[in-house]
């Protein structure tokens, strides 16, 4: 495996890539909401001011956003790898990367309210380990912003007002409702990543996984695969559209999982991902080869 300052570095650019360059998915279903907008509408307009964004933090490795989010990682590690040296490596990337500029000083100390003014507090960056089988580490890496994250909720099945019973009809009554409060506040056009069941902490975490999957995958369960096209389709006309100018673009995927939960909790998660959908990922070979994925 790597040595520890190498492991930085390979963080940092992990970051850079995140932050800088949209992923090509993202790009592509960007761009063909574009082509769905009516000419000239400020739909239409939006998105060209967000493409023309999106070109130029590429081609300058700049931050797609002002607000470049919290680091959000999901580590995938072989028996024998120390999470603590993983997590100290991490922590010393977000604030090499912070000094760099590709991320904003966003961690703040809640009780005082001071910046800390490295990118990294008490629980920033968010890091969630799994151990698997393979010999090799992946890092997936989510950089979340503040204004996507306000607008994410979690519903209490069954619920009277929705007319949202325990089930996949409820679930729909749910997501759709989240998708219209958010309205522009979330940055549409969004991306959902949904958690059907677990309990509160274990379903948020289930929901922003979700974020991670490639827009044109299927889920490989048909009742939700089913379910993601009609939220897609029905959130869609909702007419909320880019930047919420109204529009045919509300959301360019909804991606789904699903916890097994406690018979007294049926609980709906949403992850709202805004459209700087800021993912990266990265896998480092037990030799030390590193291969990028986005």
């Amino acid at each position: 495996m790597l040595k520890r300052e190498e492991y930085v570095e390979t963080f940092v650019e992990l970051i850079r890539r995140a932050s800088t360059q949209l992923p090509e998915d993202v790009a592509a279903a960007l761009k063909s909401g574009r082509g769905e907008e009516s000419d000239d509408s400020l739909a239409q307009r939006a998105l060209d001011t967000i493409l023309t964004n999106v070109d130029l933090a590429g081609s300058e490795s700049l931050p797609i956003c002002q607000d470049t989010g919290t680091p959000v990682v999901f580590v995938h590690h072989p028996v024998g790898v120390s999470t603590r040296e993983l997590e100290d490596a991490l922590i010393d990337g977000v604030k090499e990367a912070t000094n760099r500029k590709y991320l904003r000083p966003n961690a703040v100390d809640t009780l005082t309210g001071k910046n800390t003014g490295s990118g990294a507090g008490r629980g920033i960056p968010f890091v969630h380990f799994e151990e698997w089988n393979k010999p090799e580490i992946e890092v997936q890496l989510l950089l979340k912003g503040g204004g996507s994250e306000n607008v994410g909720t979690q519903y209490k099945l069954p619920d009277t007002g929705l007319k949202a019973g325990r089930d996949l009809e409820g679930v729909r009554k749910a997501v759709l409702h989240a998708v219209n409060e958010a309205q522009g506040k979330g940055c549409a056009p969004g991306i959902l990543g949904v958690c059907v069941g677990g309990d509160r902490v274990s379903a948020f975490a289930e929901s922003k996984k979700q974020l991670l999957r490639p827009l044109a995958d299927t889920n490989p369960v048909p009742e939700l695969a089913e379910l993601e096209a009609t939220l897609l389709k029905q959130g869609n006309e909702l007419g909320v559209g880019p930047m919420g100018f109204g529009g045919k673009t509300t959301l360019l995927a909804v991606k789904m999982g699903v916890l097994d939960r406690l018979p007294a909790c049926y609980f709906v998660t949403v992850s709202y991902l805004c459209w700087a959908a800021r993912r990266s990922s990265v896998r480092i070979a037990e030799g030390g080869q590193v291969s990028w994925q986005s």
